[in-house]
């Protein structure tokens, strides 16, 4: 988890504030800020529930100053990868119950159980994805981006497993 979240640091600061906040036409207006502030959102989420016994992805702020404000998402960044560095004295298989809407309509948001362990699985694979979308935009805009940001660990190692094969 620390991992991502210093991917998501480096490419922060290597971003201006017009980059980070400006709405894409790609994205139907979302900014690269409202992607990286939607993955802090869940992180948020995560490491409250570890002090409840409870996850709730629903009930995420949607703080605006977190996709507006680049020095606020790194200090925010920073933050949760300090508290990352804390979860080994966690155990993965602690048990967790986990809340999040998955219909649309009027019907209430289900619960389910889980682990630690698997919701910083879904976490970081969140996370992966929204910076693939990230990733996307900065290259609409002829912007580079690092390499394997983005990209899930297995792909990484299948590229270098295919890269070796030649």
């Amino acid at each position: 988890m620390e991992a991502v979240l210093l991917q998501g640091k480096n490419l922060l600061e290597d971003l201006s504030l017009e980059e980070f906040r400006s709405p894409h036409s790609l994205g139907k207006g979302a900014s690269i800020g409202a992607h990286y502030r939607h993955c802090l959102d869940h992180f948020r989420q995560l490491f409250a529930g570890l002090e409840t016994g409870t996850i709730d992805y629903d009930a995420r702020t949607r703080e605006s100053l977190l996709e507006t404000d680049l020095a606020v998402a790194l200090a925010v960044t920073e933050s949760l990868r300090i508290s990352a560095q804390e979860l080994h004295k966690r155990s993965e298989e602690d048990p967790i119950e986990v809340c999040c809407g998955v219909t649309y309509g009027d019907k209430e948001a289900g619960s389910a159980s889980s682990t630690v362990g698997r919701e910083m699985m879904f976490c970081i694979s969140h996370t992966i994805h929204h910076y693939a979308l990230i990733a996307i935009l900065l290259r609409s805009a002829q912007r580079e981006v690092p390499e394997g940001f983005g990209v899930a660990p297995s792909t990484m190692r299948y590229r270098q497993k295919m890269a070796g094969a030649y």
